[in-house]
């Protein structure tokens, strides 16, 4: 239980960035357009990357498998920006607000999120409410799901379930740093049921508190997740004046922009989101962090980086 209260502690910190979402819409409508048209366009952050979150790997579990991706000091990051050098805003999720018909929703796809390397994969995704996620642990270490919706209101818990380990790992595999096979273990399948009007799905995993997904729930198909450059497409659009929105469970939901689509004719739009300032998170990463458990040196003396020596000026 005290896991549970300090994870939901940390959601209801982590949705005060992510607390206005789409509003409630009645039933969407699959009908058929005989002429539709397309949206496409990019998404940059403007401004100064924010720094990461920092774990001292010295008081959570599996401290040497998981710390084969550290700073080398004993350090954890997780950077909830994925950000480009010329600015691109990665793994966004980009979709029109008051669109309530259009084509058929069959097209979604239940994410599969894995918990590889000590990280739930993707990190942002998209779910549909009464369908199903999927999720795997693909790492020798334990881990669970701790899955929540989250809003203004605060988080309410989903499901709490533990995540399979691969038989096929040899019993030292979660003890070494040049372990570095997959297996998939056990998929765990569930389906994501919300409570009307909440929108934002989270996932976290108890014993290692740097593992985080999050989701944001769509109520019709015309939604994308920004690629590598930063771009999206979404197609089949019946034509018509809706607001193009941008979704990040760090950054406040008021970034969109009016578009007007027209019948067999592309439409673009480059959306630009400033980056937040400020501490947004309690466990904000600072230059030169200390290694605060000093009983705990020989562990830390044997958290090696062979996998991805982390760094505070990725992404920055």
């Amino acid at each position: 239980m005290r896991a549970v209260a300090r994870q939901s502690l940390m959601v209801a910190c982590a949705c005060a960035f992510s607390l206005a979402v789409t509003p409630v819409t009645e039933a969407y409508e699959e009908i058929s357009i005989a002429e539709t048209g397309s949206l496409s366009g990019t998404v940059h952050l403007g401004g100064k990357v924010p720094m990461p979150k920092g774990y001292n790997l010295t008081t959570v579990p599996d401290p040497v498998y998981c710390g084969r991706i550290s700073d080398g000091r004993g350090w954890r990051l997780l950077q909830p920006f994925d950000v480009g050098s010329k600015g691109e805003f990665r793994s966004v999720v980009v979709y029109l607000e008051g669109i309530d018909k259009g084509k058929p929703f069959s097209e979604y796809t239940p994410p599969r999120i894995e918990a590889i390397d000590c990280r739930f994969m993707p990190f942002v995704n998209v779910v549909r409410d009464l369908h199903d996620v999927i999720v795997v642990n693909m790492d020798p270490a334990f881990h669970d799901i701790q899955a929540y919706e989250t809003s203004n209101l605060g988080p309410r818990v989903l499901f709490n379930l533990p995540l399979p380990i691969s038989k096929r790992y040899p019993s030292e595999a979660g003890l070494s740093a040049a372990f570095h096979k997959h297996y998939e273990g056990a998929i765990v399948t569930q389906t994501v049921k919300m409570t009307r009007g909440r929108k934002i799905f989270t996932m976290q995993c108890g014993f290692h508190p740097y593992m985080e997904s999050w989701a944001l729930v769509a109520d019709h198909p015309y939604y994308a997740v920004a690629d590598n450059e930063g771009r999206f497409q979404l197609t089949d659009i019946p034509p018509g004046t809706y607001k193009v929105k941008v979704w990040h469970p760090y950054v406040r939901d008021d970034i969109e922009q009016t578009i007007t689509i027209e019948p067999n004719k592309p439409t673009s739009v480059d959306l630009k989101v400033e980056a937040p300032t400020g501490r947004l998170y309690a466990n904000q990463m600072v230059e030169n962090a200390y290694v605060r458990y000093t009983i705990t040196e020989d562990v830390q003396s044997q958290i090696v980086p062979t996998l991805e020596k982390q760094s505070l000026e990725e992404g920055r």
